[in-house]
């Protein structure tokens, strides 16, 4: 693990005070008021035990914002969200203690310092899920190995994008000296560039486990060599300018205060003008800017603007070369969310260059 910086995980809780406890015989109601009141309980025996008093947490708060309303989903979610992260679980060295609990790596890889502490159910489950991931490894269409994500770090569940850019990397015959990944994330655009020839790929994230995670999985292998990171954001401390800008941000426009994961869905009011601004300097004359986004923010009535048309109407920066769009695969029929909107989502790859005015091509000369 890179020491020098601070992951982001779930804060330990220690408490001194005995708490309320809940088991199979605990008043469920009780509890449900117990939380409600501000005070906190500790799941025992099984670790199946929390996850009733979890379910039956949301049937209860289901009642109370029937969820007829976007209002009463967010004022649920909000709810369920407060009440539920009072469930705490007991650690005690670096194994949850209820019986039948998942064994999860990451309460002994990212808490070194602590060994016996108190976390949220929910976290918990986060935690375990994340494990998984990591363990076992996601395969993704477009790279030969699978991924691990690290904790905290988004990772996509759907393929669309990547794809886009692969056909696009499979066409580009520019120069691949250098390319910058901004947000890298997983990495996972960066490893596409790398397979199809780019010698250097500079990738940035404000997420510290991005940059935590992509040094562990990289080790001393070439891929050390060929991708260079910085924890910062837009372009970090990457001065030097490069062929190809790749830029996949968050596709929805910011709504409220966002955790790590969040960050990497909704993007904050000044982002777009931010990059822009910043890439026309990165960018080298001839190179290219290529921006994956998505109609997701139109056909969800969640904004009418469209950043990256705006920047080619308004900013006097970019003129645009080709914009290559492909349809999302429909939702599955598993899923309960209501997501009709589906079928009229649209990927998209903007490929971006510099305008040039005869002023400048004259100073370039």
């Amino acid at each position: 693990m890179n020491t020098a910086i601070k992951i982001s995980k779930p804060e330990p809780i220690v408490i001194q005070t005995s708490l309320e406890l809940f088991h199979r015989a605990t008043d469920i109601k009780r509890t449900i008021k117990t939380l409600e009141s501000g005070n906190p309980v500790l799941i025992t025996a099984f670790y199946s035990n929390g996850l009733v008093l979890l379910k039956e947490l949301k049937h209860y708060l289901q009642k109370k914002f029937p969820n007829d309303s976007f209002q009463e989903q967010r004022e649920f979610r909000a709810a369920y969200q407060k009440l539920s992260n009072l469930i705490l679980v007991e650690i005690v060295a670096h194994k949850l203690t209820v019986k039948k609990a998942p064994s999860i790596g990451w309460l002994e890889k990212l808490y070194l310092e602590i060994s016996d502490f108190l976390l949220p159910l929910p976290q918990v489950q986060g935690l375990n899920s994340a494990w998984q991931w990591y363990k076992n490894g996601i395969s993704v269409p477009v790279l030969r190995n699978k991924m691990h994500p690290y904790y905290g770090v988004y990772f996509p569940t759907r393929f669309d994008h990547l794809l886009l850019f692969d056909q696009w990397l499979k066409r580009y015959d520019g120069a691949k000296k250098s390319a910058i990944d901004i947000g890298i994330g997983s990495g996972i655009l960066s490893l596409q560039m790398i397979k199809y020839g780019f010698q250097n790929v500079f990738g940035t994230d404000t997420n510290p486990n991005a940059i935590v995670g992509l040094t562990e999985f990289m080790g001393t292998t070439k891929l050390s060599r060929k991708i260079t990171l910085d924890q910062g954001s837009l372009f970090g401390k990457f001065e030097k300018q490069t062929e190809l800008i790749v830029f996949n941000p968050p596709w929805l426009p910011q709504a409220d205060n966002l955790d790590r994961i969040d960050e990497a869905i909704y993007y904050p009011k000044n982002l777009f003008s931010d990059f822009f601004t910043a890439a026309k300097k990165q960018l080298l004359p001839q190179g290219k800017l290529v921006v994956l986004f998505s109609n997701l923010g139109q056909i969800t009535a969640a904004t009418k603007e469209h950043p990256v048309e705006m920047e080619l109407a308004n900013g006097g920066r970019f003129q645009l070369e080709k914009c290559y769009k492909k349809s999302v695969k429909v939702a599955s029929d598993k899923t309960k969310r209501t997501q009709h909107w589906r079928t009229l989502e649209e990927v998209e790859l903007w490929v971006l260059t510099h305008i040039y005015t005869e002023i400048t091509r004259s100073s370039e000369r």
